[in-house]
């Protein structure tokens, strides 16, 4: 065997999704977000097309991130659709944060690969991203909500026509024990062919 499975297994089956309401006021250093950066772009990606593109925002830029969301959302949405209770998370939820990363898609200029392929390697590259916070003990959270599907909020992160913003992946540590995690047995979801 070339690594040691048993720390793999323990890491995919204690990740989790703790929201920025559950983060600590303890810092993540740039150094830490780098390593996770680092092990999202080995994610798999059909013609080695590399997809993903991230924003990363730290310090000031968590308050005009915070602004610009709330606001944008404020300015959009209908009197009648408009929710006040997500209009305070996506003001307060990156101020609760040591750094919000926004994970963008950008597509191929020819469009050879199929577009749900590039959206899949992204969410690889996240779930690297997410395995990697948990080997190191940091919370974090992949969020949507908002404008975040916007052609505005595609021209505030500087993307293309084509390209996507797929969320937000809000990265602190936890403030409370690290939470417990079910799954359904695998019986639930698999049916086995040519046995």
């Amino acid at each position: 065997m070339r690594h040691n499975l048993s720390e793999i297994n323990a890491v995919i089956c204690d990740r989790r999704s703790i929201k920025p309401e559950n983060f600590s006021s303890r810092k993540v250093h740039r150094e830490i977000i780098e390593a996770l950066l680092e092990n999202a772009r080995w994610a798999p990606t059909h013609g080695m097309t590399q997809p993903w593109f991230f924003k990363i925002f730290m310090g000031n830029g968590l308050k005009k991130l915070a602004e610009f969301h709330s606001e944008k959302y404020k300015e959009v949405t209908p009197q009648e659709k408009f929710n006040p209770v997500k209009y305070e998370k996506l003001r307060s939820r990156p101020l609760l944060s040591s750094a919000v990363i926004a994970i963008c898609m950008r597509r191929q200029e020819t469009e050879k690969i199929p577009e749900i392929e590039e959206i899949a390697a992204v969410a690889c590259a996240v779930q690297n991203m997410h395995l990697t916070a948990t080997a190191y003990g940091l919370a974090c959270y992949w969020n949507t909500g908002g404008i975040t599907y916007s052609d505005e909020m595609k021209q505030f992160l500087g993307l293309g026509e084509k390209d996507r913003c797929m969320g937000f992946f809000f990265l602190g540590y936890p403030a409370d024990a690290w939470p417990q995690g079910q799954r359904k047995p695998i019986e639930y979801y698999t049916e086995w062919v040519g046995e």
